[in-house]
């Protein structure tokens, strides 16, 4: 049976998308050897942004080091696929549709949700394949998030922690802050990026309580930009570097936690880490393609922050672009801060064009999103699809930089038409 198939089928096994617990992990796990537990060291990463770029740059100097990387994430874009890598390479459908097979045959049935169990099958596929090191970005918080079964990770990290998933990991930063921390272990190592005092506050008492020691930015490590390239600086030395392909400040950020993370590994390949990272759908200039085709005067960009710090970050790397009249295309969930998403980016945009995201069911209609924008002081129509968004941006303003944001559905969606 073809992995889609399975996955379609994984889908019935929970009535809740999300159910946040470790219990039917362990038990499936236990069932099947307990994989997690037969995996290379771990580096796992929490935070509410940066979680993926994080993982790409430090994934990308390991490579350039010789080392084989396991590399587990999600949600994915196009494919389920895009979400395992066995020792650099994506997982194969043959080897997929195998782990999947497994994990429903020793799940038996059993309530678990589709997360759960595609974080089983990802683990089993990873234990069975010889690499360096294993790198596991949390799904969703950190304290009872998937991932969270792993007992003796190598090195944890906890990138910048905002506001998101309030209706699963709490209303305030400190809340949240608490749940992301809940990755700390005793005696591991655990890179902190930039935060908050209120979020770092609660990651440096959890710390404390667990015995975790911390390196967090700004006190243990820094990293800013200087004369068109970063420095970055800990107890080691000082390093002059270019700045990352990835694009925005956020990234300069991103790229002080991955490189704090490749130096106490012992990893020299320091500027590979920043110029070989990819990560689609993050400030990503669209080149070719159906899209690219009909605005071929126009720039098309593709960003899947959905947050009020993601549209923050969003904002200021517009900023470093040449100047050029812009168009938003979005598309959001229903459980986002739409108005908080949309207020950095307001006074930036001459129109916003709302879309729904094709095949979700919590997708915003795109009545819904120029609602929003409206309220935000935005122009802002509909169209029935991106492609007509576009058009009708083009029609409009041929050299338009158009924007394709909002959501990470949104962007898969974008990707998959877009070839």
């Amino acid at each position: 049976m073809s992995s889609d198939k399975i996955l379609e089928r994984m889908t019935a096994l929970h009535p809740k998308v999300i159910d946040l617990s470790l219990g039917r992990m362990h038990a499936l796990l236990a069932k099947l050897g307990n994989p997690e537990q037969k995996l290379p060291p771990v580096i796992h990463i929490a935070g509410t942004n940066g979680k993926g770029s994080t993982q790409a740059m430090i994934r990308a100097g390991l490579e350039a080091a010789d080392l084989r990387v396991h590399a587990y994430t999600s949600p994915h874009l196009a494919r389920f696929h895009e979400r395992i890598r066995l020792a650099g390479a994506l997982i194969s459908e043959a080897a997929l549709s195998e782990v999947l097979e497994e994990c429903m045959a020793a799940n038996d049935g059993a309530p678990i949700t589709y997360f759960e169990i595609t974080t089983c099958a990802a683990m089993l596929a990873m234990s069975r394949v010889e690499a360096d090191y294993t790198l596991l970005e949390v799904g969703l918080g950190g304290r009872l998030d998937t991932t969270n079964v792993v007992e003796n990770p190598r090195l944890t990290i906890i990138t910048p922690v905002s506001l998101d998933h309030q209706g699963f990991l709490g209303d305030t930063l400190a809340e949240i802050a608490g749940e992301k921390a809940g990755i700390l272990k005793p005696g591991v190592p655990c890179i902190v990026g930039p935060q908050s005092d209120e979020a770092r506050d609660v990651i440096e008492q959890k710390g404390g309580a667990v015995g975790a020691s911390l390196l967090i930015a700004g006190q243990d490590w820094q990293v800013f930009e200087e004369r068109g390239g970063m420095v970055y600086q800990d107890e080691m030395g000082l390093l002059d570097l270019p700045l990352p392909t990835l694009i925005g400040a956020h990234q300069v950020e991103n790229a002080g936690a991955a490189i704090c993370a490749l130096r106490m590994l012992g990893v020299e390949t320091i500027e590979a880490a920043l110029r070989n990272a990819k990560w689609p759908a993050r400030m990503q200039k669209l080149k070719s393609g159906p899209l690219v085709n009909a605005a071929p005067q126009a720039e098309l960009w593709l960003d899947g922050g959905h947050n009020p710090a993601a549209g923050k970050a969003l904002a200021e790397a517009l900023t470093r672009l040449p100047a050029r009249p812009l168009y938003m295309v979005c598309g959001m969930l229903n459980t986002k801060d739409v108005g908080g998403y949309l207020a950095p980016l307001a006074k930036s945009a001459v129109k916003l064009t709302g879309v729904s995201i094709p095949g979700e069911n919590a997708t915003l209609s795109a009545d819904e999103i120029c609602a929003a924008a409206l309220k935000a002081d935005m122009k802002a129509d509909t169209a029935t699809s991106v492609s007509e968004a576009v058009a009708q941006v083009v029609a409009e303003a041929p050299n338009a930089r158009i924007l394709l944001c909002g959501s990470l559905y949104l962007a898969g969606r974008v990707l998959q038409e877009n070839g």
